[in-house]
């Protein structure tokens, strides 16, 4: 595969611009030709022949006609054996191979995949194989069981790998373009290595992740009441006794966090650990004392976690499965910038992303200009609702905020903020062309980037760590070394410089994730996307 988000992030996530400041979202994009055709993936290698045996390509027709339900993949079975001139996969010396056994597992418990559909056919399929088993059978390959563990196959590729189709990832505000997926060639690979699991599943791999810990959720919700635990104080913290305590410590317990005694009621150092990393996988301030936020994450009901699995899972389902090079992911929720080399993670910083009325766009980019001291170009909303006030309220508003207005348009003032270092771009920007008009940039304001929780912009995205992205960016240009680039952040003139190769930047939605660390962070869906992804998923699937 061409290209990827790794929101571990992660991922998938190039549009038309005028090079201008935060604004209003548009509702269309358009990703270019170029960002398309690197959608294909491709897996290497030649088609497996376990079985010298070839079966009558005519025995197609008949088969789908006799399981209609499984003709949507009439052309990716027949495309599949074209390239193998009609040879058995499923079969080698007249027997079933492994793989056979590890798929119709996989068939039959969908829902480990979050999928509560059931496959189509599945007694079918064990009567089939149960035929192969008798003391009559044959030594010779089946085309029936041949054809309906291929079309199973197929089945269960478009359900827990491609997931919902284009239109439901669009509903569900989810602008980065779906990749094609070679599932065909995957099938080649899956027949030459006989594991229980598949293996390197061409899927996000925050996907494998999530559904492990699916099960465990699962399963605590199966065996624990989940009661909610109550304090009585505003807090409780380290030295304190009480018989609450106790429950928190189980709670922590339970979830993974804590690994000390769950009887004694002191609050210990380890309660104080295990407390600080829970509230660091839920993105919380980690001070390792349980106040009433803390203690209302503690009480969410699993069912709710488990629903937020799903909802990850399946945004997972639509994120490219690998990426070459470095790149840029943005998580919205998680309040992060992840920079990566060939899905490697390099660093991350704090965010500050969109407010819920100027929301982030979740959608596909690519950096290709790094701007040093930037003019701000003012949104005609900001000159409508805060300028114009301002101007009247104070002659000298203008002046103050070291703006100037270059003209008019329709009454309004074309109103701009010239570089320097209270501009609200800060001293950098990081444009990637796209039609929301929104991009990276620095911030004078740099207090907010030590709060939890931080959605506080017009819907650009303000980057903590703003020099150390631009000495990433420019890395290629030996002229631009670490001093340059400080030079040219304070140098009060407006400097674009134009990146050797484009870096791709995925920003995402992801309320669920496992970290490098392996634990399961769960962050608050801020712009409310998870409920309605949810719905659709309980739409097509029929349950939770």
């Amino acid at each position: 595969m061409n290209y990827a988000l790794r929101l571990s992030f992660l991922l998938a996530l190039i549009y038309s611009m005028t090079l201008v400041s935060c604004g209003q979202h548009v509702k269309t994009h358009k990703p270019v030709d170029s960002l398309a055709q690197d959608m294909d993936k491709t897996i290497p290698g030649n088609f497996t022949q376990h079985s010298t045996d070839v079966f009558d390509s005519t025995q197609l027709t008949p088969f789908f006609k006799k399981y209609p339900a499984l003709k949507t993949y009439a052309g990716d079975v027949a495309s599949f054996y074209q390239k193998r001139n009609y040879s058995y996969a499923w079969f080698e010396n007249g027997s079933l191979i492994e793989q056979a056994g590890n798929l119709t597992n996989r068939v039959m418990n969908l829902d480990n995949d979050g999928i509560y559909k059931k496959a189509p056919y599945t007694k079918a399929l064990d009567s089939l194989l149960d035929g192969l088993n008798t003391k009559t059978a044959s030594k010779q390959p089946r085309t029936d069981v041949e054809l309906m563990l291929t079309a199973q196959y197929f089945m269960l590729a478009n359900l827990i790998w491609h997931g919902m189709g284009n239109d439901a990832s669009k509903a569900a505000k989810w602008f980065l373009p779906r990749e094609k997926d070679s599932y065909d060639q995957y099938l080649d690979s899956l027949l030459k290595t006989p594991t229980k699991k598949i293996a390197n599943e061409p899927v996000y791999r925050q996907y494998e992740l999530l559904r492990a810990y699916l099960k465990k959720y699962r399963d605590l919700d199966s065996t624990d009441k989940w009661l909610p635990i109550v304090i009585a104080a505003k807090s409780v913290k380290q030295g304190d006794s009480s018989s609450v305590i106790s429950l928190i410590k189980k709670r922590l317990y339970k979830l993974g966090d804590y690994k000390g005694d769950t009887v004694t009621n002191v609050f210990t150092d380890d309660l104080v650990a295990g407390v600080k990393q829970f509230q660091s996988r839920i993105g919380l301030s980690v001070n390792g004392v349980v106040n009433k936020e803390t203690i209302n994450e503690m009480n969410t009901p699993l069912k709710s976690r488990i629903k937020q699995i799903l909802v990850n899972m399946e945004r997972s389902r639509w994120l490219p499965a690998s990426m070459k090079g470095d790149y840029l992911g943005v998580n919205i929720p998680e309040f992060k910038l992840h920079v990566y080399n060939n899905d490697s993670l390099l660093w991350s910083c704090n965010v500050v992303v969109g407010q819920s009325v100027h929301q982030t766009t979740v959608f596909y980019g690519e950096v290709q200009y790094v701007v040093f001291s930037p003019y701000w170009n003012v949104p005609e909303s900001i000159v409508r609702n805060e300028v114009i006030p301002g101007m009247r309220r104070d002659g000298n508003y203008i002046s103050k905020h070291n703006m100037q207005i270059t003209g008019y348009v329709n009454g309004l003032p074309n109103v701009r903020q010239k570089p320097g270092p209270q501009n609200s771009l800060g001293l950098v920007k990081f444009l990637f062309p796209n039609s929301y008009s929104i991009y990276l940039h620095d911030t004078p304001s740099k207090s907010l980037f030590g709060e939890s929780s931080r959605a506080f912009s017009h819907g650009c995205i303000r980057v903590k760590e703003p020099a150390k992205l631009a000495n990433f960016l420019l890395q290629q240009k030996k002229i631009w070394t670490p001093q340059k680039i400080d030079a040219a952040m304070h140098s009060g003139k407006e400097q674009y410089v134009t990146l050797s190769n484009k870096i791709p930047v995925f920003i995402a939605y992801l309320t669920a994730f496992v970290d490098r660390d392996g634990k399961i962070n769960f962050r608050k869906d801020i712009y409310n996307l998870d409920g309605r992804l949810a719905d659709m998923l309980m739409k097509q699937n029929g349950s939770y």
